[in-house]
């Protein structure tokens, strides 16, 4: 176990927010312009709370982007335009995930991506952490490859030794093929200075191809809080797993021996795509930012509730709805667009 590092909460002060900024000739098609309207107003309003890094595909929009960030209301002086190749917009899984030394110096763990076990084409994305560190996006942290397949979105911290995840997303044969629990486990500990994890064995979304990232589900609160995803509709085929996830939820403890005091989000009204495929909608892909938080919207009744509740557990924080229906199209949402970087 490295003693000398910690992963720290995402509710704990960050140095910046990393976001990915959408390819014009990606997998978006003809959607691109709804993308980068999505992604604009998702980085104008994180830049008017903190410094953002974006990744951008060209030295064109390296020049444009902050005028333009600025006119829809943020903030271009903490705009940090950084050009390099990536495959997609999903910097929570292909960035680093930051830990930190006891004298509160950065190291970045570039995992490896792999596309979500092999799912989508991901070289692009593998390489962008190395690049950016390469070119001085992070400043002067300490970086380190591991030969290891693991997303951002696959776990979740209390900042405190304790690690929330799923067994169908890690255990996945598309990651790391043959590792158990246990080892795992040991990696955790030896690279995060983890010492508890808690897996979930059930919930599941209908249109997640992460196999079931604990960003869609559950994610911590505060050290003994976790706000989840819950179905209250019994004729809705998540109603069971996710109920079965309730469940194994109400049997997890905190450090100190307790039961989590357990939260359950609105569940929202199904969303669908152009084509009629249901979307995996979920408001426990909110985003945690310095001085706000951001709750995904889909354009339905429950987006308020979410917001509300959302900002009662968040009191310090201004919660802000942002409109998320272009990015799940994508299959992900607020949280899965960004990551990140502490400090």
């Amino acid at each position: 176990m490295d003693q000398a590092v910690r992963l720290p909460a995402e509710w704990e002060r960050q140095a910046a927010v990393l976001f990915t900024w959408p390819r014009p000739d990606g997998d978006w098609g003809d959607a691109i312009a709804e993308a980068e309207q999505a992604m604009l107003a998702l980085a104008a309003t994180a830049s008017r709370y903190q410094p953002v890094i974006i990744t951008v595909p060209g030295a064109a929009a390296a020049t444009t982007l902050p005028d333009r960030i600025a006119a829809a209301g943020g903030r271009a002086e903490n705009i940090h335009c950084h050009v390099a190749p990536a495959d997609d917009v999903w910097a929570r899984d292909h960035g680093p995930i930051t830990v930190l030394e006891p004298d509160g110096e950065r190291r970045l763990l570039d995992f490896t991506f792999n596309g979500w076990g092999g799912k989508h084409a991901a070289a692009a994305d593998n390489a962008l952490t190395a690049r950016l560190h390469h070119g001085n996006a992070f400043g002067a942290a300490d970086y380190r490859a591991l030969d290891i397949v693991l997303e951002g979105g696959a776990i979740d911290t209390d900042g405190a030794g304790t690690l929330l995840t799923t067994s169908q997303c890690l255990l996945h044969p598309g990651r790391n093929p043959g590792r158990d629990r246990a080892w795992y486990e040991a990696m955790f500990a030896r690279e995060l200075n983890i010492h508890r994890v808690l897996w979930l064995d059930h919930g599941w979304l209908v249109g997640d191809d992460t196999d079931g990232h604990v960003d869609m589900l559950a994610r911590f609160v505060d050290g003994s809080t976790i706000a989840y995803t819950v179905c209250d509709d019994p004729d809705d085929p998540h109603y069971r797993p996710l109920q079965d996830m309730a469940e194994e939820l109400g049997r997890l403890r905190d450090r100190d021996g307790a039961p989590y005091r357990l939260v359950p989000l609105p569940w929202p009204a199904p969303v669908t795509s152009v084509d009629g495929r249901r979307l995996p909608a979920t408001y426990a892909n909110f985003l945690i930012l310095n001085d706000a938080l951001l709750v995904p919207a889909y354009g339905i009744p429950q987006d308020e509730q979410a917001r509300a509740l959302l900002a009662d557990l968040f009191p310090a924080r201004e919660a802000i709805s942002l409109d998320a229906r272009v990015l799940i199209g994508q299959g992900g949402a607020l949280h899965c667009a960004a990551m990140q970087i502490p400090g």
